[in-house]
Formats: C-alpha cells, structure tokens, sequence
C-alpha cells in the first residue's frame, strides 16, 4: 500500500490545500466568458468598435472582458456585453461540498 497523501484525493482537494483552487476557478470562469462573448461577436459580425458602443463602454472596458488572463471584470461588464450580444447573464451560488 501506498503512502502518499494525495492517492484519492482530487485535483480540488489539491489546489484547495495549496491555496489556490478559488483563483484557478476564477480564471476559467473567465476564460469561458470571454470565449463565449468574442464567439457571439463573430457570429454577429461585430467589431470590437461596434461592440464597444453597443455595450455603451470604452473599448479598452471591452478587451478587459475578452482578455482571457485578466479576471479584473466587473459584472456589470458582463451584463451590458450579455445584452449587447443579445444574451442574459446567469450567475447562482451552489454548495462548496
């Protein structure tokens, strides 16, 4: 038998012991977004100029949110880019268990 500590455990437990499982998770989340909302742009063919001004934001505002690394975004970001996109936003807090 086996001594190591980490035979069973999952790639959570790990990250969770080490201290960074939440910013990993954050990032993803991120990642995801930004995917989704640049795949949107490009079905609707739109600019990142147009986008910007559909969002009523800045264009830099804009490339925060589509910056996969920068998890800096505000969810009123999100939701105006939703909108603009013609999309909701669906945000819920489940068990940590």
């Amino acid at each position: 038998m086996s001594n190591n500590p980490y035979i069973g455990s999952s790639v959570d437990d790990l990250l969770e012991e080490e201290g960074t499982l939440a910013s990993i998770n954050a990032i993803a989340l991120k990642r995801v977004i930004a995917w989704q909302v640049q795949q949107a742009m490009e079905e609707k063919k739109l600019t990142k100029t147009a986008m910007a001004r559909e969002m009523k934001t800045s264009r830099s505002s804009l490339e925060r949110l589509l910056d996969p690394e920068n998890p800096s975004v505000t969810l009123d970001t999100i939701e105006r880019a939703a909108k603009a996109i013609g999309k909701r936003v669906r945000l819920e807090l489940i068990d940590a268990t």
